[in-house]
């Protein structure tokens, strides 16, 4: 994947160039659009948003219809070694890796960018921030869960290991269970170097976001990039 993936921008309001970045991953179906309507609710200053679009590819669980998706997901079973489309994943993770550069070609450091996603958009983001080469300002994950766990240990870098992490996830998620994230937030407890906030939240909710969790978001975004 050479061109970069489309995306949807939002600069921000209150000044005329963006000194902190966003990266948000959607959902499996979704497109850049479906978190731009969060951003005046989360508050934050100079800090742009970047909401790309994943390719389209054809996603198994669903009959094979062609949608967008990070990878393809080939069964519900979240113990499956063979669920989701490992060279997708790798394709995908490049795409992510080039919008971070984009990104510091802009001026806005890697101390400055926060990686987040939600669902496969969360997998994802997960999978890039803590094999990126260079500290992240934090990473974000809704209702999110980890791809490849057999080689997290071998791959994570060293300068994402203090990375501060907010994981959020609803109790009565349907989609993807709240065992597989609390299994995530196990790994990344693990990983983390002391004394690295990794910090865990249930809502009432199922696969979606509440307002509640908005203002939570928005609280440690406006902490992670004053």
């Amino acid at each position: 994947m050479s061109e970069l993936l489309p995306c949807v921008e939002v600069e921000p309001a209150d000044t005329p160039r963006a000194t902190a970045s966003v990266i948000w991953l959607h959902g499996l179906g979704a497109d850049g659009h479906d978190f731009e309507p969060v951003v005046p609710l989360l508050r934050t200053r100079a800090t742009r948003f970047v909401f790309p679009h994943a390719p389209t590819l054809p996603v198994t669980i669903n009959g094979g219809y062609v949608m967008p998706a990070w990878y393809d997901i080939r069964t519900l079973d979240f113990d499956d070694d063979d669920r989701e489309d490992r060279a997708q994943i790798e394709v995908s993770a490049q795409a992510i890796v080039a919008l971070i550069e984009r990104e510091r070609a802009r001026r806005v450091p890697p101390a400055r960018i926060v990686l987040a996603g939600f669902s496969q958009g969360a997998a994802m983001a997960v999978h890039v921030a803590v094999r990126y080469r260079d500290p992240l300002a934090g990473l974000l994950v809704l209702s999110g869960y980890l791809v490849a766990p057999e080689r997290f240990d071998a791959e994570a870098k060293a300068a994402n290991r203090a990375i501060p992490v907010l994981q959020c996830h609803g109790r009565f998620d349907d989609v993807v269970p709240m065992a597989a994230g609390r299994d995530l937030n196990d790994r990344l407890r693990e990983s983390a170097e002391a004394p690295t906030d990794v910090a865990w939240r249930e809502f009432p909710m199922g696969h979606e976001v509440c307002p509640e969790e908005l203002e939570l978001i928005g609280a440690w975004l406006r902490e992670r990039l004053p």
